[in-house]
C-alpha cells in the first residue's frame, strides 16, 4: 500500500547501556550511556563502503550488538543483497548465508538470559529479517 513502510526500509538503533567504561572499568557519565547510533540492516555504513581499513586506522569498538550486526552484514552479502566490500561484486552463496544465519541463531540460544532488552530485540529482529530474506533467495533459485 502507498503509505506503508517496507520491512527492508526499517532501521534500528543500537544503544550502549553499559554502566561502566569498557576501557577503564570506571562508571560512565550519563550522557555517554544514552548515546545512540542509528543503523540500517540492509545498508552498510559509509566506512564499509569506503573499502578496506587503512594501516594505522583504529578498529571500531566491538560489543555484542556490533558483532551481531557484523554477522548479519556477512549474511546479507552471501544472500546477494549487498556487494562484497573487497571485490565490489554482488556474489550469491546461499549455503554460506544459511550457515551464518544458523550461527546467529546459536548465539541467540546460548546468550538467552544474558542479554539486555535491546540486545535481545536486535538479535530477534535480525534473525527474522535474515530468515525471510533467505527463504526468498531460495525461492528465486
Amino acid at each position: 500500500m502507498a503509505g506503508e513502510e517496507k520491512p527492508s526500509d526499517k532501521g534500528f538503533t543500537v544503544k550502549d547501556r553499559r554502566r561502566f567504561s569498557p576501557e577503564t572499568g570506571e562508571p560512565r557519565a550519563e550522557a555517554e550511556t544514552e548515546s545512540e547510533t542509528p543503523q540500517t540492516a540492509a545498508e552498510p555504513s559509509t566506512k564499509a563502503e569506503a573499502g578496506p581499513r587503512q594501516a594505522g586506522e583504529p578498529l571500531p569498538e566491538i560489543n555484542f550488538s556490533t558483532f551481531i550486526i557484523s554477522l548479519s552484514t556477512q549474511a546479507l552479502m552471501h544472500l546477494g543483497e549487498i556487494a562484497n566490500p573487497m571485490t565490489g561484486q554482488v556474489e550469491k552463496d546461499t549455503p554460506m548465508a544459511k550457515q551464518v544465519i544458523d550461527i546467529l541463531g546459536m548465539l541467540r540460544d546460548k546468550a538467552r538470559g544474558n542479554l539486555d532488552t535491546a540486545e535481545d530485540k536486535l538479535i530477534q529482529d535480525i534473525l527474522f529479517d535474515l530468515r525471510m530474506r533467505y527463504v526468498e533467495a531460495v525461492k528465486r533459485k
